[in-house]
């Protein structure tokens, strides 16, 4: 998959969610990316959660299109802190 369709997908199914991808390494190396993911459904939750709820979006493509992901997530609030 490429990182604009990963996009898509996390932010259809996470609600007001704001995903950035990229490729982690290379163009070239087309199944390990990276994102970054902003979404009010992160509050209050763990880490851990917040990763398995943008797995959870991403469903099988995990399993099928997609080697690795490097992943960072942040409620807004977090991510103005962290963006400023």
């Amino acid at each position: 998959m490429n990182p604009p369709a990963v996009e898509e997908l996390i932010e259809s199914e996470l609600e007001d969610a704001d995903a950035t991808v990229t490729y982690a390494r290379d163009e070239h190396d087309d199944d390990h990316l990276a994102a970054t993911v902003v979404s009010p459904a992160f509050d209050g939750l763990p880490l851990v959660q917040q990763h398995q709820l943008v797995y959870d979006a991403l469903d099988d493509h995990m399993t099928t299109d997609i080697h690795a992901l490097e992943l960072s997530t942040y409620t807004p609030e977090e991510y103005d802190e962290v963006d400023a």
